[in-house]
C-alpha cells in the first residue's frame, strides 16, 4: 500500500540500520559520508550563493557528521568562499579524520576555548554557519565545548544563515526531543526522514532530504512508514469524467450538528462539497435543523434517525457516511450511532463524539465496526479518552501507538497533529506533515471529515482515503497562509476556501539529489 518510492520517516536506529546495509553492501562509509557533504555544499551554494560572498563559518564535530561538515568546508572553499572552520572537539572517527585532513590546506582553522564559543565571539560576519556538530546518533544535553558552540550559534542567526547538516545539533532524532539547539534556516538531511524532524519542525527550519545512494538500503523491511507527497497523492486522486453526474460522484451522509454545535457538521459539509462530492445530507438534532437548512442551501437535511426504518430509509443511499461533527456526548447521541452503524452497512468516517461517546470501550466501537472499511480521525485527547492510555504517552508515541487500535478495530486510524499519522489494519502507516499552525483550530478536524469521507466514497479504499485527505487538509492550510508571517488574521475559513486549489496536485519529479522538501512552518523573524 504504501509506495517503495516513498522517503521513509525513520528512527535513529533505524536510519543507522539503513547505512549499515549500503556499506554492508559494498559502499563504503567514507563514499557515503563524500556524496553527503558533496551535495549539502552544492545545496548552500545553489540557495545561498550571494551570501557567499561573506564567506562560510563551520563547526566540525568529532563524529561522521563532523566528517560531513569538512566535505561541505573543502567543497564551498573550492568554489571561491573564504572557509573558517571551528572543531570544538577533535575528530574521533577514521572517516572524519581523513577528511579534516583533506580540508585543512583550503580551510582556515580556528581555535577558541568554551568561554568563546559560547560568546559566539569566533564569528566574523560569515553569511554563512554550517552546524556539523551532532547528527543522528546523539542524545540527551549537549554540555562542554559542544554545548558552548550549539549556545554561540544561536546568537549568530540573527544575522547569519544557518544550516544544519543532517539535524540541528540537539535535536533527538527519534523522539524530536529539543535540547537547546540554534534554530536552523535550513537542514539538509540523508536518504530517509527522521522523526524528530517532524516532531521539532520549528527548530529545523526548511527540511531537504538528499540522495546519497543509499538506493535499495533506504527500503529495508523494518514497518518504517513513508511521507505522504503531492505525487503520491496525485496519482491516487480519482478522475471526474466529463459525463460525470451526482452518482458518479458519489453521494455522502454526514451525522453530527447537535444542540448548539450545528457549524461542526456545516464545516464538514462544506469540505466535502469543495472535495468533490456529488450529494452531501445532513442528519441533525432537531434543535438544529433551521440553522443548517440556511447555512447550507445546497445539501439535503434531516433529523437523526430513532428507529432502524427511519436509519435505513435516510441512509440507504449513500455511498460512505460520515459520523461525528458536533454529535455530542450521552444517551441519546451514542444510542443515534449505534443504530446507524447497525443499519448502514457501508463505509464510515467517525471523528469526533463518534469517538467519545466509546470512551475505554474499544470493544463496543470494534463490535459495532465489524470490520466494514471505517477511518477513525481521532486527536491525541480523543485517542486518549478512546484507548484509555495518558494524552502524553499518546504524543510520545505518536509514530506507533495507532497500531494496536487499528488492529482491533479493523479501522483505518488517523492520529492528528504534526505530523498525522495514518495506520492500517494491518499495521501499514503512511505520514502526513503538510499541515501548518492554521489548523490547529477548533472545526479543523470538521474539514478533514467532509474531504475524508468524500475520498472514502470515491475511492473505496479507507488507507488511501485518508492519507490523501490529510495530505491535501494539510496543503490547503499552507496555501491559505502563503505569504503570511504567521496565522494571525487566518481562520478555517482561509483554509476552505484554498481547498479547491489543493487538489490540483502533479505527479512531478523532484530536482536531483533533492528527493523530497519541506517548508519552513515558522519563518525566521530578523532581530
Amino acid at each position: 500500500m504504501s509506495d517503495k518510492a516513498l522517503v521513509r520517516v525513520v528512527t535513529a536506529a533505524e536510519a543507522a540500520a539503513r547505512d549499515r546495509s549500503a556499506i554492508d553492501g559494498g559502499t563504503p562509509s567514507r563514499a557515503l559520508m563524500q556524496r553527503a557533504g558533496a551535495a549539502s555544499a552544492a545545496e548552500i551554494a545553489l540557495r545561498f550563493g550571494s551570501r557567499l560572498r561573506d564567506g562560510v563559518l563551520v563547526f566540525a564535530g568529532p563524529g561522521n557528521n563532523g566528517g560531513d561538515a569538512w566535505v561541505v568546508a573543502r567543497a564551498l572553499a573550492a568554489a571561491g568562499a573564504r572557509v573558517r572552520v571551528c572543531e570544538p572537539v577533535p575528530a574521533a572517527t577514521d572517516d572524519a579524520r581523513a577528511e579534516r585532513e583533506l580540508a585543512l590546506p583550503h580551510v582556515e582553522l580556528v581555535e577558541a576555548d568554551s568561554a568563546a564559543l559560547q560568546a559566539g565571539s569566533v564569528y566574523r560576519g560569515e553569511g554563512i554557519v554550517v552546524d556539523g556538530l551532532l547528527g543522528t546518533g546523539s542524545q540527551g544535553t549537549p554540555r562542554g565545548p559542544i554545548g558552548a558552540a550549539i549556545a554561540g550559534m544561536r546568537t549568530m542567526r540573527e544575522r547569519a544563515t544557518l544550516v544544519a547538516l543532517d539535524l540541528p545539533s540537539g535535536v533527538d532524532a527519534s523522539t524530536g526531543a529539543v535540547h537547546a539547539p540554534a534554530r536552523a534556516a535550513l537542514t539538509l538531511t540523508y536518504g530517509t526522514l527522521k522523526r524528530g524532524h517532524l516532531v521539532s519542525r520549528a527548530a529545523c527550519g526548511r527540511i531537504v532530504v538528499l540522495d546519497i545512494g543509499l538506493g535499495r538500503h533506504a527500503e529495508l523491511e523494518d514497518g518504517a512508514p513513508g511521507l505522504v507527497t503531492g505525487a503520491w497523492v496525485a496519482r491516487r486522486l480519482p478522475e471526474v469524467a466529463p459525463d460525470a453526474h451526482k452518482g458518479t460522484r458519489k453521494k455522502v451522509a454526514i451525522i453530527g450538528g447537535g444542540a448548539g454545535m450545528s457549524g461542526a457538521a456545516i464545516l464538514a459539509a462544506r469540505a466535502a462539497w469543495r472535495s468533490g462530492v456529488g450529494m452531501v445530507k445532513l442528519l441533525v438534532a432537531d434543535d438544529s435543523l433551521n440553522a443548517v437548512r440556511e447555512a447550507e442551501p445546497t445539501a439535503l437535511t434531516g433529523r437523526w434517525p430513532r428507529d432502524a426504518a427511519e436509519a435505513r430509509h435516510e441512509l440507504s443511499w449513500a455511498d460512505a457516511v460520515a459520523i461525528g461533527p458536533g454529535l455530542g456526548v450521552g444517551t441519546v447521541p451514542r444510542e443515534t450511532l449505534e443504530l446507524v452503524l447497525r443499519e448502514f452497512q457501508g463505509p464510515v468516517v467517525l471523528d469526533a463524539d463518534a469517538l467519545n461517546v466509546f470512551a475505554s470501550d474499544v470493544n463496543g466501537l470494534a463490535g459495532l465496526l465489524a470490520g466494514r472499511p471505517a477511518v477513525l480521525t481521532p486527536h491525541p485527547m480523543e485517542f486518549a479518552r478512546l484507548t484509555g492510555v495518558a494524552v502524553d504517552d499518546v504524543q510520545a508515541r505518536r509514530f506507533d501507538i495507532g497500531k494496536p487500535l487499528a488492529g482491533h478495530t479493523r479501522a483505518v486510524v488517523v492520529l492528528k497533529g504534526q505530523p498525522t499519522i495514518v495506520t492500517g489494519p494491518s499495521g501499514d502507516r503512511l505520514v502526513s506533515a503538510s499541515g501548518t499552525p492554521l489548523l490547529a483550530a477548533a472545526g479543523s478536524g470538521d474539514l478533514l471529515t467532509g474531504i475524508v469521507v468524500t475520498l472514502l466514497a470515491q475511492l473505496g479504499d479507507p488507507f488511501a482515503a485518508a492519507a490523501c485527505g490529510a495530505w491535501v487538509h494539510g496543503r490547503a492550510a499552507r496555501l491559505a497562509q502563503r505569504g503570511h508571517e504567521d496565522v494571525r488574521g487566518l481562520t478555517l475559513d482561509d483554509a476552505l476556501a484554498h481547498l479547491p486549489a489543493a487538489w490540483r496536485v502533479r505527479d512531478t519529479p523532484t530536482r536531483y539529489p533533492v528527493l523530497l522538501e519541506l517548508p519552513d512552518l515558522v519563518p525566521p523573524r530578523r532581530a
